[in-house]
């Protein structure tokens, strides 16, 4: 959009601009070759009241809306989040809700309230800036949203659509007694990542140590190549992205299905970066249960089929760390061969753990 600031453009001037650039953007790959096409198109983007989308038979539709909110869900200013890893995370939050209930990604809405200030800078390009590559990475198209003036801080609301086979969206609400739960990539780090940030007194070294799990908090990868994989081989039976932290979204998955569920502690795919912390063994297992913002699936899959899961994709690796059992009223942790009680302490936004 150019480098002239989005204050000196006025609201409707930014929207225009906008707007041509993601036509340009859908353009330029409806005329790029690839495998596969066949996706949901809009008809009518940006621009008028409403987009209008074509969808093909024989899918549903998903749809997932997340609301990030300064101070809350992320930081700016020194030491903290940048405009571009904003639109960054505004996306990737709600791709991977699609990506847990085994969709491809389609389409995108982004409204976005900032401050006078703000507005006169150039946090809005920098914002569509830090969307633009992710969206583009999964072929994402962004079809509308808002723009508005808030008094004090960055609200963000992300909508995205996606498509699945019909009948087809992985539940919460499938797993059985005797499947084994899975989780891609590893734990921990962004929640650690949180801590880094907070910590911004800390020397140097901590700060150098800490910069990959920065990046975990600030820049979550959405696993929407494992999503589609479990859904397309019917692997999962039931998936759940971990947002607030797997005690939680464990307890989650497993209110849905009327099951329960037995967690091995030894098992659990610690963020190697934790160890530039010194942590100690416990810390860096709560990071791992209850931090949250990691962003991977948790996953269950029958038995018979459980040798069919790969080991990884597109580098990322999975896990089994559990079994899930018939007792609804029971989540477990087994620790060094003793079973204790796995109480879901994630965040939640009116309950007395933060972030």
């Amino acid at each position: 959009m150019g480098e002239e600031r989005s204050g000196n453009l006025g609201e409707f001037e930014f929207i225009r601009r906008l707007r041509q650039r993601e036509l340009n953007r859908l353009h330029s790959r409806r005329n790029t070759p690839t495998p596969d096409t066949r996706h949901p198109a809009p008809i009518l983007g940006i621009g008028d009241d409403a987009a209008v989308i074509r969808h093909r038979a024989g899918f549903d539709t998903v749809v997932t809306a997340d609301l990030l909110v300064e101070g809350i869900d992320f930081e700016l200013g020194t030491g903290g989040a940048t405009a571009r890893d904003v639109g960054h995370k505004a996306l990737a939050v709600s791709l991977s809700d699609v990506a847990a209930m085994g969709a491809r990604p389609t389409m995108c809405l982004l409204s976005v309230g900032v401050t006078r200030e703000r507005w006169r800078a150039r946090f809005l390009e920098e914002f569509y800036e830090g969307v633009g590559p992710l969206a583009e990475r999964y072929g994402v198209s962004v079809v509308g949203g808002d723009l508005s003036r808030t008094p004090e801080r960055v609200v963000v609301d992300s909508v995205v659509l996606g498509e699945v086979r019909k009948g087809r969206a992985v539940l919460r609400s499938g797993a059985r007694a005797g499947d084994q739960i899975f989780v891609t990539g590893s734990l921990g780090g962004a929640a650690a990542g949180l801590r880094v940030l907070r910590e911004r007194a800390a020397g140097p070294r901590l700060k150098r140590a800490g910069q990959g799990l920065v990046k975990r908090q600030l820049r979550p990868e959405p696993r929407v190549e494992w999503g589609r994989l479990l859904c397309e081989e019917k692997l999962a039976t039931a998936m759940i992205d971990l947002s607030d932290g797997l005690s939680s979204d464990l307890a989650h998955l497993c209110r849905e299905s009327g099951v329960g569920a037995s967690v091995e502690a030894e098992s659990l795919p610690l963020d190697p970066l934790l160890k530039s912390l010194s942590l100690t063994e416990t810390e860096s297992l709560s990071l791992a249960l209850d931090g949250g913002e990691d962003f991977e699936l948790l996953f269950t899959v029958a038995p018979r089929r459980a040798s069919r899961v790969p080991a990884e994709l597109g580098g990322v690796r999975v896990t089994r760390v559990g079994e899930v059992t018939d007792d609804p009223s029971r989540l477990t942790l087994v620790r060094e061969g003793r079973a204790r009680p796995l109480r879901p302490r994630g965040f939640e936004h009116f309950g007395d753990r933060r972030r």
